[in-house]
């Protein structure tokens, strides 16, 4: 059983570690760390889990960007789940609630980086248009609406923006 809060000032350093212990070094220097340097991320969706010994099982963020001329969107990540805790649905679990919350929210469109066969079981889809920094490779440029239709004509650049609220 896992204890889901939001993630606070005291879990900062924690997750950072985690997120460096779950992926390769230099994982700042993907281009989806550029729209995110320099920008908080979204406080109410930055979201942990921990097991009841109260040690972090996982974690997951979002971040505010814009695409196109004026689309705003969340960007889901990262989100990693501890070594000695995979395989437990944790992963599923933080994504499932974290969308869940966005929507209620008033979140319209999330988008992420990643493979397809793994993140379409909750939703996601190829984003045809929406160009992300290079070098990304535009087949892992994957979107779900929240919201119907929510994606339908959105196009164009994703580009970092602070503090922005949920917009359609």
């Amino acid at each position: 059983m896992f204890r889901l809060t939001t993630e606070s000032a005291e879990d900062w350093w924690e997750v950072e570690a985690l997120y460096d212990l779950c992926f390769a070094p230099g994982r700042e220097a993907l281009s989806s760390y550029r729209l995110r340097d320099k920008v908080p991320p979204v406080p109410e969706l930055c979201l942990v889990a921990r097991d009841a010994e109260d040690i972090l099982a996982g974690a997951i963020r979002f971040w505010p960007v814009r695409v196109g001329d004026d689309h705003t969107a969340l960007l889901l990540g990262p989100v990693a789940v501890h070594p000695t805790r995979q395989g437990e649905g944790l992963g599923a679990f933080l994504i499932r609630e974290s969308l869940a919350k966005a929507a209620t929210l008033g979140w319209t469109r999330v988008m992420l980086v990643g493979d397809e066969p793994y993140y379409s079981r909750f939703g996601f889809s190829r984003l045809q248009g929406v160009e992300m920094p290079p070098p990304t490779n535009p087949d892992r440029v994957l979107g779900q609406a929240l919201a119907n239709g929510a994606w339908d004509g959105v196009q164009g650049r994703v580009r970092a923006v602070p503090d922005i609220a949920p917009k359609t």
